[in-house]
């Protein structure tokens, strides 16, 4: 591996066993470190390089496959890659990615249901020994192969390569629903640009007689059947759910939402279509603009009569609640969907980093900013309960009784109409909405774009732009039964199930290949070559058996008792379960369908099919010096 770049050997000599040199990368030929011994039970090192052979060794015995020296479209790939053009960009894509929507609504919701700052015990021993490291694995993976979640798996364990078919599922879902809310954001958005709020009065084509007004200056009294006028804009209005009888009768398409939604993907479009270049200034604005608008709705609700009491039910503890295992599952929940592993998206934006960046620094900084942000929106949201309780006369925990985007777009909204400059806050409320959706927006749409890519460069190398415009499409297509009057109804189906217990599978199996079959002594000298040590005893156990234990934990928790859906005045049939479980098994089941394929196809017998199924066949450049040298 000393070979001199000046070196004048032909490419043919690769035939001979030899090392060869192509495009100024110094390509390893494994046939001259392993050779497979006829009987297919050993592989030895040929006498020259036993050496060389014990220090590449990753643990179990293989069938190595041979890497071809012409090697043009993996050098190529090498050589061509894009960089983040500034370490910061990567860091704010990453946060931004991390930090989105349910930060703000789904953090502060489950904390005061589940025993107020009680609930922080079970959240940070779920992130120290659970989260964290995940989100450390798929950073380190990404950085040091440098391929997305698809191709990655024939430098780990090819027999697994179906995960990353199933990520690309996954994220198809995520955007086929996760882009209508921000539609709905991006409506009210549009319609704060008004002197007096549309949801603050009675007096709407839209309204009931139900609707009740406590705010204004007469004396209004609440009854059991009231309800608010930001309520009936929400429902009656923005999302037309009564025009819909449920999910066997959705209604027609809301052509103001799908206008709205069309608007949300040609900005996501050209924030994406250049790659992390241009998607990496974009962020600048994404990310920290919510940030400047969380501080000032903060100091604002900390002005608020009555925002004591919202604090107060927020941090509140419950140490009885601790001895229920629904808690330490939704804890262990939140970290997980909160941090983001298995979606494809560290893995894709860690693949563009230097190869000596220090991934351990950004795993820690990012994961804690995000941990932050959580707990800091609980303050933002319930010193606005607190206010709102005060001015109902209630108990907080009546106020607050609303969960998902209801807390957003009816309580919170309610609470902002009622405040001096209700305008000016309604517009940064909903434009830090915008922000928060689209750069997670961008990063779920990046995983598959990079995944794709890498897998079939011949294919789509080329053509981005292209790509990135059909891909789109069909997203915005994939949305069309969210746009409905009951679309509201598929939103809360799609949130449930189609996403959560697949992606709890697909990173439980990924922590699995990674542990024992890539073999953790494998992984952390990867991460040795990078960060130039190797990680503690602390993160082997955690990637060994803690982590895969937390998931296998939480999941078969969902799946052992599954949520009782219910949105509004509507239960959801027992065959809207099925179905939510239809969907769900559509992605992963590409994982079995890849590995019996994977079997079929490979030559020899079932044991040496085995053995080369789950032996990387394809080798990782890492940079010496000025050259880059094959890492088998």
């Amino acid at each position: 591996e000393t070979e001199p770049l000046t070196s004048k050997k032909d490419v043919s000599d690769c035939s001979k066993g030899e090392d060869c040199k192509e495009n100024g990368l110094l390509v390893r030929n494994p046939k001259s470190a392993l050779r497979l011994v006829e009987d297919g039970n050993k592989v030895h090192p040929s006498q020259g390089d036993k050496g060389e052979a014990a220090q590449i060794s990753n643990g179990y015995s293989g069938v190595q496959s041979s890497v071809p020296c012409s090697g043009e479209q993996q050098l190529m790939e090498l050589e061509d890659r894009e960089t983040w053009s500034k370490k910061i960009d990567f860091l704010l894509s990453v946060i931004g990615y991390a930090v989105d929507l349910g930060n703000v609504w789904r953090f502060p919701y489950i904390c005061y249901q589940n025993g107020g700052g009680a609930f922080l015990i079970p959240y940070t021993i779920m992130a120290i020994f659970g989260g964290i490291p995940l989100f450390y694995m798929e950073l380190a993976l990404g950085q040091y192969h440098r391929n997305g979640c698809i191709s990655i798996w024939r430098k780990i364990c090819p027999i697994f390569k179906g995960i990353g078919f199933a990520i690309c599922i996954i994220d198809l879902y995520v955007a086929s629903y996760y882009n209508t809310i921000m539609a709905w954001a991006f409506y009210y958005l549009i319609s704060s640009f008004t002197a007096e709020l549309p949801w603050t009065s009675c007096t709407n084509p839209w309204n009931t007689g139900n609707c009740t007004n406590y705010f204004s200056k007469d004396n209004v009294s609440w009854s059991l059947h009231s309800i608010s006028p930001a309520e009936e804009f929400y429902t009656r209005q923005v999302l037309q759910v009564h025009r819909s009888d449920g999910l066997d009768d959705l209604g027609g398409i809301s052509w103001q939402l799908t206008l709205c939604l069309l608007l949300i993907f040609t900005i996501v479009y050209f924030s994406i279509w250049k790659g992390v270049k241009t998607s990496g200034k974009v962020v600048w604005v994404t990310a920290t603009f919510p940030y400047i608008i969380l501080f000032v709705l903060l100091v604002r609700g900390a002005t608020l009569p009555g925002a004591w009491r919202g604090v107060l039910y927020y941090l509140k503890p419950d140490w009885q609640k601790l001895l229920a295992t629904e808690v330490w599952v939704d804890a262990a929940a939140q970290i997980f969907f909160s941090l983001g592993p298995g979606f494809g998206v560290l893995l894709a934006y860690a693949s563009y980093n230097k190869f000596h960046n220090n991934c351990y620094q950004d795993a820690l900084v990012t994961s804690t900013v995000n941990c932050l942000t959580s707990f800091v929106s609980g303050f933002v949201i319930f010193t606005v309960l607190g206010y709102m309780a005060e001015m109902r006369n209630e108990d907080v925990s009546e106020v607050a009784k609303d969960a998902g985007p209801s807390l957003l777009f009816i309580t919170y909204a309610e609470a902002i109409a009622n405040m001096p400059a209700s305008t000016f806050f309604a517009i940064i409320f909903f434009l830090m909405l915008l922000t928060l959706g689209l750069d997670s927006t961008f990063a779920g749409l990046e995983g598959v774009i990079t995944g794709v890519l890498d897998e079939f460069p011949h294919v789509w190398g080329k053509r981005r732009e292209l790509f990135v415009l059909g891909l789109t499409i069909v997203c915005f297509l994939g949305s069309l039964a969210t746009l409905t009057f009951g679309g509201a109804y598929v939103v809360k189906l799609f949130e449930e199930y189609a996403t959560g217990p697949a992606v709890l599978t697909v990173v439980f199996l990924e922590a699995v290949a990674v542990s024992w079959f890539y073999g953790i002594t494998q992984f952390c000298n990867d991460v040795k070559e990078m960060l130039g040590s190797a990680p503690g005893w602390y993160w082997r156990v955690c990637w060994v058996a803690i982590s895969p234990l937390f998931l296998l934990f939480v999941t078969c928790s969902f799946l052992s008792n599954p949520p009782e859906l219910r949105l509004f005045d509507y239960d959801y049939p027992y065959w809207t379960t099925v179905v939510g479980y239809c969907i769900g098994t559509s992605s992963i089941i590409f994982i079995p369908i890849y590995m019996v394929y994977r079997l079929v196809v490979t030559p020899g017998t079932l044991k040496e099919r085995i053995l080369k199924s789950i032996t990387p066949e394809t080798a990782t450049e890492i940079p010496f010096g000025d050259i880059r040298m094959n890492a088998v």
